[in-house]
């Protein structure tokens, strides 16, 4: 028997989508809601590495995010000279196991369109536009007020709404994700041929500048630099420009990108952020999961994988136990507090050495650890 019956989950992204499906297959009421009001149509691409597709096949999903994703299991270095020189093309890490590609790359709406559509499909009542508002909880559950002006009572509720974590606000813990000097420009465009994995270019103008393809015609593009706030002010061209002009220090595939950065491309600007909630991730029966939790620059493209590795190791706990108890949390706390924790100080590190310009910096042996401690199921 679970632990719980009726759960509300707050946020729609990966980890809120993933904990849905999890328990309502495994017959829990669920509610999710959404502050946004549909599932965005709009985005950049995103990288999975192999420990997320596991998680994805669990989900029952892994069959669609092959078919809508681009799958590859290499992983090339250029050099930032005027003809992108391939330094070196190495086998990636296949932390999903053998019979997972390395990676895929796929387009974030068609993830999130792929994950709510399987929740809706198990029962999950998913709610948009509304969010929670307040909660009051005691031994033996939470009363809930949303946005929409509803109220309920639940068993648990569980906390996936983001980096700015209303539901972490609301529990009292005063943690937020603090910047770590760099920023990173992404743009969504068509696929050129040449393009059939990542490729990273180290320095140069900028730090970074790699590419993902997302699928048979669409790829996403990234070029990291010094975080500097005056670049939230420019305009849509202005940014298409910017990007554009960052992206003449680098060639070989991205002059093939290049002329793909038009003014009808939407260029999102952010910085990198990262943060880990130290103290206990319950307060009693609520829960907090994912960016909520913990954030993690790019650098490792492991932040929807830790994501969906706490909705997988929270659900198998909720639906194997018969109460909500301290051994259950303690459990939680154990099997994903210290890697997720390690995966947030290593992407930070590599952006760090960056930032230092050290070329002493161990980074092969940074990410065969992570690597290594991903491989094995949470």
């Amino acid at each position: 028997m679970p632990a719980v019956h009726k759960v509300l989950v707050v946020g729609g992204g990966v980890a809120g989508t993933a904990a849905a499906i999890f328990l309502a297959e495994g017959g829990v009421e669920v509610r999710l809601v959404e502050q946004k009001p549909e599932v965005s149509t709009i985005g950049s691409g995103i990288t999975l590495q192999g420990n997320a597709l596991r998680v994805l096949r669990q989900l029952g999903v892994w069959e669609q995010v092959e078919d809508h994703g681009y799958g590859f299991d290499t992983l090339g270095l250029r050099a930032p000279d005027p003809a992108g020189t391939l330094i070196v093309e190495m086998p990636d890490a296949r932390t999903g196991g053998r019979d997972l590609p390395a990676t895929v790359g796929m387009p974030r709406p068609e993830l999130a369109r792929i994950l709510i559509e399987r929740a809706q499909g198990l029962g999950a009542t998913l709610s948009f536009g509304t969010s929670l508002v307040s909660f009051e909880q005691d031994d033996d559950g939470v009363d809930v007020v949303l946005g929409d002006g509803t109220t309920d009572r639940y068993d648990l509720v569980i906390g996936a709404d983001g980096l700015h974590s209303h539901v972490r606000s609301l529990m009292g813990i005063d943690v937020r994700p603090a910047a770590t000097g760099m920023a990173i420009w992404r743009v969504f465009t068509p696929r050129p041929a040449s393009i059939t994995r990542t490729d990273l270019f180290y320095g140069g103008q900028s730090y970074i500048a790699g590419y993902c393809p997302t699928g048979r015609d669409s790829l996403y593009a990234y070029i990291v630099e010094d975080a500097d706030a005056a670049n939230f002010t420019l305009t849509g061209p202005e940014r298409v420009a910017k990007m554009r002009e960052l992206s003449t220090a680098y060639h070989g595939p991205w002059d093939d990108i290049r002329p793909l950065i038009t003014d009808e491309r939407e260029v999102n600007y952010t910085f990198f952020e990262a943060h880990t909630v130290e103290e206990s991730w319950n307060h009693g029966r609520v829960v907090i999961i994912g960016d909520a939790a913990h954030s993690c620059p790019p650098t490792l493209a492991q932040g929807a994988a830790q994501s969906l590795e706490d909705a997988a190791v929270l659900a198998e706990l909720l639906l194997s136990a018969g109460e909500l108890s301290p051994e259950l949390w303690a459990s939680f706390r154990a099997r994903r507090f210290d890697r997720a924790r390690e995966v947030v100080e290593a992407s930070v590190q590599l952006g760090q050495w960056l930032l230092e310009h050290n070329r002493d910096a161990d980074v092969p042996g940074l990410m065969g650890r992570i690597s290594a401690r991903v491989g094995v199921p949470a």
